[in-house]
């Protein structure tokens, strides 16, 4: 053998050797890496596939009236809930190889390396869906090697813990579409206002189109380019066999029509509601071990969407076009089910909820609470006090407080709780509180739901006691429920994302905390704000709403120098406003101070629109009697000022109008005893 061939064998063999060597020693690091990787993977076990998810509000009828969502608008769907098209259109554009891989597609990883490598950069991308499902799940978009390493053990990781359909739904559900969309059923929603299920072929390939780059592909951004896409999405999907060439023709001729608008509608119902419900919803998910953070939900409400449309447009028909503010909640008589809410002129500008959050002087709203104790401790609508001007003293007669009414004058004579109720005589009121006394007051006030503890002065008759409309409204609810506690509710039922539910409102028998008889006699004295009869030296403080009034209204008005309520109710509903600036400006404008009134008797009128009037029935133990207002004796054709009034069988009047012993009785009434209740007696 020559030198030269021997020297070529022995190369030969010894590059044979080499090469066994360096595929033994590859293979083997191959095996190691890959026994390294599934050793890593078990360690660290199946990565979470948690992902932020909205949760769904929806009114008492079951209809979706909005969202709520901590950093992405996310609705979880299962891929068997989804447009088939959908899933066919993003593994035809993003992975076609998605159901025979293990997660990494080899030839596209190497062509985008070599081409990195070449172009010095990181631009290439080669990912699998597994891989993007893996960068949406846990990392970021940053185009670096680093970023691209923990992708792929992740990706890995994936692989070995979940099938192809669960990644495939985590997928679907997690791309970004632009807008603050997040999952298909998100940007179905946004752009065509339909479920994905119900994705025609020719919209599942726009969605897809848009995945892709949502600031380059988003119909609304870039209808031409997103259009150029989408034809694309369909090639591909007709060369991967998944829909026939007519079937791509087909959708390839079809329009697409957005409907965004109809998404912004839909965000804008009753956000001030909403921000409550989830609130409430927040604390019965923690009562039953549950985190709000988890998302997902499904809440259903008591939410009357025509309630609610009806308070938004009466608000938008009266409210002037300055800086007043107001609240406005109404609520089922019984159930307390809160069935609309507007906490301000527009929540875009303030989220601040001036039904729940703001605290303000309620003024002789408050009143009807203070006769509700009266009520209970001897007092009855026929019960006479004299209402002239009077200097109160208190605080161990080191303070005296001296009232006045709205217009500066006095009625000088006896007049009855019931025309004092209907004209609102502060007076009578603080005289009232002196009878009754504070405890008794404060103790009727937290019965009916008003969380205060009234300071021992003359002015908490008149409502100087901050508080909220809320309170004030629920207070009243409990009056118009016959005299039940029932509690201010917005939450029906919540099911959580897996279908199960998790709580559902029952209704309970409630607690009574003021006797039927009561309940209805002080309901019937607060129909008299309405009532021109009562109208002396005060007129009925409901007059100006009388004639747009069909149907029988308990209600009462507040005024101070910067608040004005008005709260009342049917035997149905009941509804409570509040309207005043802020801070720091008083209100002086008659188009500001008529505004809570005007909305007030709009909405009571229209949400009961359809409906027959309902009267307010007494129960036993209760009757009605004709009596003249002037002496509260029984009605004769003599007595001009004649009013139905209903009293408690104990305190029905014998005597007739004409007796010329009442009036002699009433005359004597102050020269008794301030605290004695009853200084005179008209009754056999």
């Amino acid at each position: 053998m020559k030198r030269t061939d021997y020297i070529k064998s022995t190369n030969k063999k010894r590059f044979k050797k080499l090469f066994l060597s360096l595929s033994i020693m590859f293979i083997t690091a191959a095996v190691t890496v890959m026994i390294a990787l599934r050793l890593y993977a078990q360690i660290l076990g199946a990565p979470s596939l948690s992902v932020p998810k909205a949760s769904l509000f929806l009114d008492h009828s079951g209809h979706q009236i909005g969202d709520h969502f901590s950093q992405q608008r996310r609705y979880w769907m299962k891929l068997s809930d989804m447009s088939p098209f959908l899933a066919d259109a993003f593994i035809a554009t993003e992975d076609q190889k998605f159901f025979s891989h293990h997660g990494f597609d080899y030839k596209r990883i190497a062509a985008a390396v070599l081409k990195d490598v070449k172009t010095m950069s990181k631009a290439q991308g080669a990912s699998t869906i597994t891989q993007q499902y893996a960068r949406n799940l846990y990392l970021t978009h940053e185009k670096s090697w680093t970023r691209k390493i923990h992708e792929a053990l992740f990706a890995y990781r994936l692989e070995v813990f979940y099938d192809k359909d669960t990644i495939l739904e985590g997928y679907l559900n997690t791309v970004y579409f632009g807008h603050g969309m997040y999952g298909v059923e998100a940007a179905s929603r946004f752009y065509f206002s339909k479920a994905a299920k119900e994705l025609t072929l020719e919209e599942a390939a726009t969605i897809a189109a848009i995945a892709k780059g949502p600031s380059i592909y988003s119909p609304l951004a870039n209808p031409e380019k997103s259009r150029n896409r989408q034809l694309l999405v369909l090639s591909l999907m007709e060369r991967g066999g998944l829909i026939t060439e007519a079937q791509k023709e087909r959708a390839s001729a079809e329009k697409i029509v957005l409907k965004t608008e109809s998404w912004e509608d839909t965000k804008q119902v009753a956000p001030y509601f909403l921000d409550s419900a989830w609130q409430q919803a927040e604390e019965i998910l923690l009562t039953k071990g549950r985190s709000p953070a988890e998302g997902g939900w499904t809440i259903r409400t008591s939410l009357n969407q025509q309630h609610q449309k009806t308070a938004e447009e009466v608000i938008q028909r009266w409210m002037p076009h300055n800086d007043l503010q107001l609240g406005f909640v109404s609520m089922a008589a019984d159930t307390g089910f809160i069935t609309s809410m507007v906490g301000g002129v527009n929540f875009a500008d303030s989220s601040f909820n001036r039904v729940t959050q703001a605290k303000r002087q309620p003024g002789s709203a408050m009143k009807p609470i203070l006769y509700a104790a009266a009520l209970e401790n001897g007092f009855n609508p026929l019960t006479f006090m004299t209402a002239e001007k009077t200097v109160f003293t208190y605080d161990d007669g080191r303070s005296t407080y001296e009232p006045s009414n709205i217009n500066g004058e006095f009625a000088a004579k006896p007049i009855s709780l019931a025309q004092a109720v209907a004209i609102s005589d502060n007076i009578y009121a603080v005289k009232t509180l002196e009878n009754v006394g504070y405890k008794q007051y404060t103790k009727m006030a937290q019965r009916l739901g008003i969380d205060v503890a009234f300071p021992e002065a003359p002015a908490v008759a008149l409502g100087t006691s901050e508080v909220s409309l809320l309170e004030m409204t629920t207070a009243y609810n409990r009056i118009a429920s016959k005299g039940l506690q029932v509690e201010p509710q917005m939450i029906l039922s919540i099911t959580d994302s897996s279908g199960k539910v998790i709580y559902e409102h029952t209704k309970k028998k409630p607690k009574r905390i003021m006797s039927p008889q009561d309940a209805f006699v002080l309901t019937h004295l607060m129909t008299g704000m309405f009532d021109p009869v009562f109208s002396d030296y005060l007129s009925s403080t409901g007059l100006s709403m009388r004639p747009k009034q069909t149907r029988p209204y308990a209600a009462k008005s507040g005024t101070t120098i910067s608040d004005q309520y008005l709260i009342g109710f049917s035997p149905t509903l009941t509804a409570g406003i509040w309207t005043g600036f802020d801070r720091g400006k008083q209100l002086e404008n008659l188009e500001d101070k008529a505004a809570s009134k005007k909305i007030w008797i709009d909405f009571m009128e229209a949400a009961h629109a359809g409906t027959a009037p309902e009267p307010f029935l007494p129960p036993k133990g209760v009757q009605g009697v004709i009596v003249d207002i002037e002496t509260g004796g029984v009605a004769v054709n003599e007595c001009p000022k004649q009013r139905l009034v209903y009293l408690k069988d104990k305190d029905v009047p014998k005597k007739l109008c004409t007796d010329r012993s009442l009036r002699e009785q009433h005359a004597g009434d102050e020269e008794n005893s301030k605290l004695e209740l009853f200084p005179f007696s008209f009754f056999e």
